[in-house]
């Protein structure tokens, strides 16, 4: 997003652009964006970290930063106020995910399995229940004006963002790695299949769970 009064790449050549802090997602979408629009970091734009996102907005605003990158809802908001929707861009990027020890997996495989199950439900949940999902929306984004919370539910909701089957992304995994790579020898000696454990996800799909689930929603 920018400034209302950018609107092309020429435009914003020479100005700041707020990003998380280095290492970031909103760093790497930020990259790919310059790429697309022929600008390149540090010689025709700068980045300065700024940590959250209502601060990001609120930068734009001032006009500290002549743009930032902004995931929903909050380039839902921007777009509200007027901001210019510069360029979009979307990467796989295991952005959000559920940890756990190898130690956890080893001596406690049903609370692991347990807790996958439930999570696949949530996600049927959020996807066939929209009153519901809305409200949660709302408890954990604050409060919304009407439209915005609708396109960011939808959004939300889509297959793309929060698939059914809940296998952790090997691409966007490598897509972390990948720039890690560069000052980190460890992650460079790494691979995504270091990182994740699909077991009892595919047990999941392979008894017809996740299917079953979702009959009443395909039909």
């Amino acid at each position: 997003m920018t400034r209302s009064d950018i609107k092309s790449a020429e435009q914003l050549k020479g100005g700041t652009l707020a990003i998380s802090p280095f290492g970031g997602l909103a760093e790497s979408m930020t990259r790919i964006a310059l790429k697309r629009l022929g600008l390149t970091p540090v010689k025709d734009i700068a980045f300065v970290q700024v940590s959250g996102l209502q601060e990001r907005l609120f930068a734009l605003e001032t006009g500290k930063v002549q743009g930032a990158m902004l995931p929903t809802p909050y380039k839902f908001v921007g777009q509200k106020r007027g901001f210019h929707n510069l360029v979009s861009v979307s990467l796989a990027y295991q952005s959000t995910g559920v940890a756990t020890t190898r130690t956890i997996i080893r001596e406690n495989p049903d609370l692991v399995r347990r807790y996958v199950k439930s999570q696949i439900e949530a996600i049927h949940l959020i996807k066939t229940d929209r009153d519901t999902a809305l409200k949660i929306l709302v408890k954990y984004l604050g409060p919304q004006d009407n439209d915005i919370l609708a396109k960011s539910y939808d959004e939300l909701s889509s297959d793309d963002k929060f698939p059914p089957k809940q296998y952790p992304t090997l691409e966007g995994i490598r897509n972390i790695l990948e720039p890690l790579a560069q000052t980190d020898s460890k992650a460079k000696a790494a691979t995504p299949e270091d990182f994740v454990d699909m077991r009892f996800v595919k047990e999941l799909d392979d008894s017809g769970f996740i299917t079953d689930l979702y009959k009443s929603r395909n039909r």
